[in-house]
């Protein structure tokens, strides 16, 4: 992608720095009229739509807004952790409940790190995830047993949905998401309680979680249009395609709606 995009290494994991570079990619030449939208994929290491996501966005999609935003793109924050299908970093940690001060994580405090040092005030941040069934099967039953806790099993949506940030929701910029992701693929439905992963369906398609309080990526930055995608890869109606294909489906409808937002 290098004849096509400014590609900067940022650091490397300390555990294989010849293996795991971290790289952050922008389209050439920043225009200082222009706002700076935020995509960041791989957090989770494991959620393969994240990764696969952004480079397809990279590769398909991104070109066709340099006349309307500033790109900048981490397409894998945790590379260790997709080479080796973990959620976690090597040291048991995640990585998407350290992006605070002093952050335990050396994929968060990196990103964070690029970011301090870049100046940037962005208008928009999406964070590319999955929910797999193997939330369920393999890793918070790893996580309860690391912290000595007693695993009270969960039940995994069927279908995509966002996230939205509890102190700064943007409703209509999660509705404008969802309605160009369920061209792609299906919504996840509330369960009987009205939840999705144990938190309130605010609107159709979206929960709520408090982004900085809880350490997460999309709260990163203090941007005023900020989301988590939440892809379902294991749904009979998905394929691999269909899920990197939603996350292409998001980014570009959370630029457009940034960029453009209706009329209050």
């Amino acid at each position: 992608m290098s004849s096509q995009f400014q590609i900067e290494q940022y650091g490397a994991l300390p555990i294989a720095p010849n293996n795991s570079p971290l790289f952050v990619v922008q389209c050439e030449g920043e225009n200082p009229e222009l706002p700076w939208a935020l995509v960041t994929g791989g957090v989770h290491g494991y959620e393969t739509s994240g990764v696969q996501g952004a480079l397809a966005f990279l590769k398909s999609r991104a070109a066709s807004y340099a006349d309307r935003v500033n790109l900048v793109v981490v397409p894998c924050v945790s590379p260790w952790a997709y080479e080796v299908i973990n959620r976690w970093n090597p040291d048991a940690i995640d990585p998407n409940r350290s992006f605070i001060a002093n952050s335990p994580a050396y994929e968060s405090a990196a990103l964070m790190n690029w970011v301090r040092e870049a100046g940037i005030r962005f208008l928009v941040h999406i964070d590319l995830h999955e929910t797999t069934d193997s939330d369920e099967t393999a890793f918070r039953p790893a996580l309860a047993a690391r912290d000595g806790l007693t695993y009270q099993p969960g039940e995994i949506p069927d279908g995509f949905y966002t996230v939205g940030d509890t102190e700064n929701a943007q409703p209509s910029f999660q509705a404008r998401i969802i309605a160009a992701v369920e061209r792609v693929t299906h919504i996840a439905p509330a369960d009987i309680n009205g939840e999705i992963i144990g938190s309130p369906v605010v609107q159709h398609g979206v929960i709520n979680y408090p982004f900085k309080a809880l350490g997460l990526c999309a709260g990163l930055t203090d941007a005023r249009f900020t989301t988590t995608t939440e892809v379902y890869p294991d749904s009979p109606r998905a394929t691999d395609e269909i899920c990197n294909q939603a996350q292409v489906a998001a980014v570009c409808a959370a630029l457009d709606f940034a960029t453009s937002p209706p009329a209050a």
